[in-house]
């Protein structure tokens, strides 16, 4: 099962990054270049333990559904979501916020399990986890510079 690690300063608030990352309409607006959006379930604003939402979004050229849910939440350290329904096998994916000097350090955990056994294992190597870290880094960069404009303003 592959795992997925990456840690990020944010020269913002604990509070920003942690509101930020579990907010709707800027996970929209942080995964662009992949069409998502929210159809089902939570589809605007802050999202809390118990929630869910089903993300539309293309990925490899084929419009695709999942449904993630919120199983735990300290604010403002840490929520994690999982996958209920999609092309995964599973995924958990951890968000973790430590306050850092006058910033934060973001981190992300993502682990999962591709369908299809074995031809699932050979496609992680592939490509499927470069392309997951990926879009994984690309979400968090612009996550930190929506949180470091937005910090600029107050």
């Amino acid at each position: 099962m592959p795992v997925i690690e990456l840690e990020m300063y944010i020269h913002a608030s604990i509070e920003t990054c942690f509101d930020l990352a579990r907010h709707v309409d800027t996970h929209t607006e942080t995964t662009k270049n992949t069409q998502e959006k929210a159809i089902d379930g939570v589809t605007s604003g802050l999202m809390e333990e118990g929630d869910w939402v089903t993300w539309e979004a293309i990925h490899f050229g084929i419009k695709q559904q999942l449904t993630a849910k919120i199983t735990e939440m300290n604010k403002p350290y840490q929520f994690t979501d999982v996958m209920v329904k999609g092309a995964f096998h599973s995924f958990t994916h951890i968000h973790e916020f430590v306050r850092s000097g006058s910033g934060t350090i973001m981190k992300d955990r993502f682990a999962y399990k591709s369908p299809f056994g074995f031809l699932g294992m050979v496609a992680d190597k592939l490509f499927l986890e470069n392309y997951m870290k990926k879009l994984l880094k690309v979400r968090a960069y612009e996550l930190k510079r929506i949180a470091e404009d937005q910090e600029e303003w107050w």
